[in-house]
């Protein structure tokens, strides 16, 4: 059973998650807030196994809220929940501590596989951040080199991945939803996850934001 207490100043919002949440039945709301001065309370008297935060409250944002609570508790699990997709807000969550920064915008079963993943210990970041932060990666190498950003030969680690799993790889590296991917190129959304998962263990990493930060890094993928 993962346990999980939600902090959120939108109470129909809150009861939106809770409802979605309240159809696993792994999963278990063992408590709910409105202010950011209440995560660290509600985190010390239930000990949940993942917290999702409002990055925007009423006396304390959620930013500050999650840094007092990894300060204090550096094993809490915390998912910022947000409508701003810049990656200033993102870097600023992940700096805190933060394990998952998922977008009010997502859906169903993208909210139930985000808490699934943070609760086992991974991170997970919106298709449409990563895209956004992928965007910053190459505005940094721009800088960088003081000109244009000209990425080196793509050398498709083929010795690892199938060819189907690096065509999997560079729409994650895109920003495409799983969901996204199957219509691209015309498969499942059950293939695409198995795609991922058999990438991810490949790959040797926890989640798909640590694939497309490798994959950028050993230039298997295109930066566009």
């Amino acid at each position: 059973m993962t346990n999980i207490v939600i902090v959120d100043d939108h109470q129909l919002f809150r009861e939106g998650v809770k409802r979605i949440l309240d159809f696993e039945d792994s999963f278990n709301v063992v408590a709910e807030g409105g202010d950011g001065n209440e995560v660290v309370p509600l985190y010390e008297q239930h000990q949940p196994d993942v917290v999702l935060v409002d990055i925007n409250m009423p006396n304390k944002n959620g930013i500050d809220a999650t840094g007092e609570l990894m300060a204090a508790h550096p094993d809490a699990r915390v998912i910022i929940l947000s409508i701003h997709d810049d990656e200033s807000y993102v870097t600023h969550a992940l700096k805190t501590g933060a394990l998952g920064y998922m977008l009010k915008e997502m859906d169903a079963d993208a909210i139930v596989q985000a808490i699934k993943i943070v609760a086992a210990g991974g991170s997970y970041l919106h298709p449409k951040v990563t895209r956004n932060l992928v965007a910053e990666f190459r505005r940094l190498s721009e800088k960088e080199h003081k000109g244009s950003f000209h990425q080196a030969e793509i050398r498709r680690p083929f010795h690892l991945l199938t060819k189907r799993e690096c065509e999997v790889l560079q729409l994650l590296t895109d920003g495409q939803s799983n969901r996204s991917i199957g219509e691209t190129l015309y498969i499942s959304e059950k293939t695409v996850k198995n795609h991922v998962s058999s990438i991810l263990q490949k790959m040797n990493v926890n989640d798909r934001t640590q694939a497309v930060v490798t994959a950028i890094k050993n230039g298997w993928v295109e930066v566009r």
